[in-house]
């Protein structure tokens, strides 16, 4: 993993309103609904639908956005790699959690089953 503090920074600027509609078109374009990958959110985050739109609507950095989220105590049972990256052997935090919310959202497009990519919760 690049551990130079301008990866990193790149995670934290990024704001989730200009990912959101890729994980839309990814999800959909396999078949997959929006309500999905909502829900999958939800687990990650602990922000209902409405919140996440309240925060797509916000504009708010992926930095802001995992920092007032209530992560998964199971999260940590996420793992695999996602983009070259082995997500449990990430050490910067918030890199870490928006590569955890990508590997859900490539799961749930691979087609694997809503309680897997739940992690049995």
């Amino acid at each position: 993993m690049n551990n130079s503090n301008t990866h990193h920074q790149r995670f934290a600027k990024m704001t989730f309103a200009s990912v959101y509609p890729l994980y839309v078109a990814k999800v959909e374009k396999k078949g997959r609904t929006e309500e999905e990958l909502q829900l999958v959110i939800a687990w990650l985050t602990g922000y209902d639908r409405n919140k996440q739109q309240e925060l797509i609507q916000e504009n708010v950095t992926f930095e802001t956005f995992f920092q007032h989220a209530s992560i998964n105590p199971n999260a940590h049972l996420i793992t695999g790699v996602i983009c070259g990256y082995r997500v449990e052997d990430i050490e910067d935090t918030l890199t870490q959690q928006v590569r955890y919310l990508d590997k859900l959202v490539d799961e749930l497009a691979k087609g694997r089953k809503m309680e897997k990519i739940l992690r049995g919760s």
